[in-house]
């Protein structure tokens, strides 16, 4: 399994509605293709900053069938409206589970 990390500044006071967005899109990404987990974290330090975190099975179920989807557009139409910036997005594998 790998996580798509996406680092996510949203616009100052929309943080509510950012996180509402983003519950209303969770059913359309539990659907998907090969989409296993999926987390939503506040960063403390700069309240603006989210951290989505989302499992799945193989890289091209995130960049292909999920993509090329129409959930992801839904996805997009419902969170959009509130990024101050374009997400950053990497993909991570798991090298080391200390505990």
């Amino acid at each position: 399994m790998i996580h798509e990390i996406a680092e996510i500044d949203v616009i100052e006071g929309h943080e509510n509605a950012f996180e509402a967005a983003v519950a209303l899109a969770a059913p359309h990404f539990k659907a998907a293709r090969g989409c296993r987990s999926l987390a939503l974290n506040r960063s403390v330090e700069n309240p603006q900053r989210y951290r989505l975190v989302v499992g799945w099975d193989t890289v091209e179920d995130h960049m292909v069938h999920f993509r090329e989807s129409e959930a992801f557009q839904i996805w997009r139409g419902l969170v959009g409206p509130h990024f101050a910036a374009p997400p950053r997005v990497e993909h991570l594998t798991t090298v080391i589970d200390g505990f």
